[in-house]
């Protein structure tokens, strides 16, 4: 909404300092790109709760605590904090297309790495694996409101940005399904490398085809824009903006500051409890049945639900001003 409500804000501003008769144009291929990027997003994703799920059984294929097996899923947090704010300048000055790239590329590269970390004692290439998808997080995040306004138009923005948030979320929803079926808890160390090969390898296999389309299909911006909002973005010589000037804004922005708190006690609540769930789950049900599995898709269908209502919030509101 808060997208919606500063594009038509742009609009009108535009509009003053344009022509009126300023041509403005939606594109079909904008389908295309928001469904790529939440597809890639969907990946890394499944990437990040891939290994907590089973955390049981892949504690034991690599015979290391617990709360190591958790370092796999908080790794994705740790590296958000210092990138995030580099990562935001490059997408402001660089673009759609550089920040995608960069993502989708990352999220193939830990997925290939971690093919190489199927034995029992590389357990530092495995996590090595998971840092680089959790750097690859930082590139997507961001993204959806960037592309919602930069390729929908005015009346499209909040249900672009919505589409792009909830394949982040259907991934978590996946990657508690997915892994449990793949990788049993077998005694066999052998059978057990196996089938988290398979995993692995398909895991692999779908970040590199996405990879390759992102490559082939993902475009910088329309050649005509999509709104008023943008084409004054576009006339604009823009020279009284600075990235650190927007940060200064942000920061003394108290809605801003209320958005942060209130949205991130929500998430870091959904986190913890997706990052602790194995645990959570085995405590009460040592054997998982149909209505176990039911509950965990539920939890997360809801909550991807309720953050598709929030895109503005689901997308780190950094780009809330544009």
């Amino acid at each position: 909404m808060l997208e919606q409500m500063n594009v038509r804000a742009g609009a009108a501003a535009g509009e003053q300092k344009l022509k009126p008769g300023l041509e403005t144009r939606l594109y079909r291929r904008r389908w295309v790109i928001v469904g790529l990027f939440s597809c890639y997003s969907l990946c890394n994703a499944f990437q990040w709760i891939q290994y907590g799920i089973i955390n049981n059984i892949i504690k034991k294929y690599y015979n290391v605590s617990s709360f190591t097996i958790d370092w796999l899923a908080m790794i994705y947090f740790v590296v958000y904090i210092p990138i995030i704010f580099p990562v935001t300048w490059l997408l402001d000055k660089k673009g759609l297309r550089v920040i995608a790239l960069c993502g989708c590329g990352l999220n193939c590269c830990g997925a290939w790495i971690k093919i190489a970390s199927v034995r029992p004692d590389l357990f530092a290439v495995t996590f090595l694996g998971q840092t680089v998808c959790g750097v690859a997080q930082v590139f997507i995040l961001g993204m959806p409101s960037r592309i919602a306004s930069v390729w929908f138009g005015a009346h499209e923005v909040s249900t672009a940005c919505s589409i792009a948030v909830f394949g982040n979320q259907l991934g978590v929803a996946v990657g508690f399904l997915v892994p449990p079926i793949l990788v049993p808890n077998i005694d066999d160390l052998d059978k057990l490398t196996y089938h988290i090969n398979v995993m692995f390898y398909g895991t692999a296999a779908v970040a590199t085809l996405l990879f390759i389309l992102v490559i082939l299909v993902f475009q910088e911006k329309p050649d005509i824009p999509p709104s008023q909002a943008q084409a004054a973005i576009h006339a604009s010589s823009r020279q009284d903006y600075t990235y650190f000037q927007s940060i200064l804004q942000m920061i003394k922005s108290v809605p801003f500051f209320l958005l942060i708190v209130t949205y991130g006690i929500n998430t870091g609540s959904y986190y913890a409890v997706s990052t602790l769930l194995n645990k959570m789950v085995l405590t009460h049900y040592p054997v998982r049945t149909l209505p176990v599995w039911a509950l965990l898709l539920l939890i997360v269908l809801i909550e991807a639900y309720s953050i598709s209502q929030r895109p503005r919030a689901a997308s780190c509101g950094m780009y809330a001003w544009v």
